[in-house]
């Protein structure tokens, strides 16, 4: 590949919720067994409708879809004991995690963590994966007015990196997240986890990919570091 081709890359900005750690399901499983237990129709595709969404928008959803008699705190009780009890089993990362940590470091590659969690929940993710110190800044939905599919997040993010939009490498792996990124400008790439891409979004992508391993590869082949030129081999 000649280096027109290339991406010359000053950033890497990356999702967390299962893009970075297998939390997505734990979500979704403890959120539709709640919503089942409380009779609710339709709680699986209800679930998946919230995937990649800030949790104040989930509660709205549920709220537009149930009703506003709908025992929002309480579902929110159960929902967080599920979860809770899930997460004390251990919190793993998805495939690829550490590899593709270790080679933007060894570039000297400057990397984010561009989530809709709460800043408290980032932490407790990211620490109960192992990987909290490994950023160089984590950008919440506490930091924005407006979270995804907005780009705000995405912009923040490239700014406070020193990088330009366009040569950041964004890795995503719901639909919402990728409407964020390719809004914002950045080099879109998505992994998806519980849920296929569909032909729009697909379409926002420069790849859709199996796993972090294969975003490495990727980068390995496509991308020129601002800080090195080259993506390390997995240590």
């Amino acid at each position: 590949m000649n280096a027109a081709q290339d991406w010359l890359i000053a950033a890497v900005l990356l999702d967390m919720d299962g893009t970075l750690v297998d939390t997505e399901r734990v979500y979704l499983e403890s959120l539709t067994e709640v919503l089942n237990g409380f009779g609710l129709p339709d709680a699986t595709k209800t679930c998946e409708s919230m995937i990649g969404l800030p949790g104040p928008e989930c509660q709205a959803l549920l709220v537009a879809r149930y009703g506003e008699t709908l025992p929002l705190s309480e579902i929110n009780r159960a929902f967080v004991q599920k979860r809770d009890a899930r997460f004390a089993q251990g919190l793993p990362v998805k495939p690829g995690t550490c590899e593709l940590l270790d080679a933007l470091d060894d570039a000297r590659c400057p990397v984010a963590v561009v989530t809709s969690s709460s800043r408290k929940t980032a932490d407790l993710h990211l620490t109960l994966a192992g990987i909290r110190g490994r950023f160089d800044t984590i950008l919440t939905r506490d930091d924005v007015a407006h979270g995804k599919p907005a780009p705000d997040l995405y912009l923040l993010a490239a700014g406070r990196l020193g990088a330009a939009p366009a040569n950041c490498v964004a890795v995503e792996d719901s639909s919402v997240g990728v409407t964020a990124a390719a809004t914002a400008g950045a080099i879109t790439l998505m992994v998806p986890d519980l849920l296929q891409p569909d032909a729009a979004t697909r379409g926002r992508c420069a790849a859709v990919l199996p796993d972090l391993n294969a975003v490495r590869s990727l980068l390995e082949t496509r991308g020129r570091f601002a800080a090195s030129n080259a993506l390390a081999a997995p240590r």
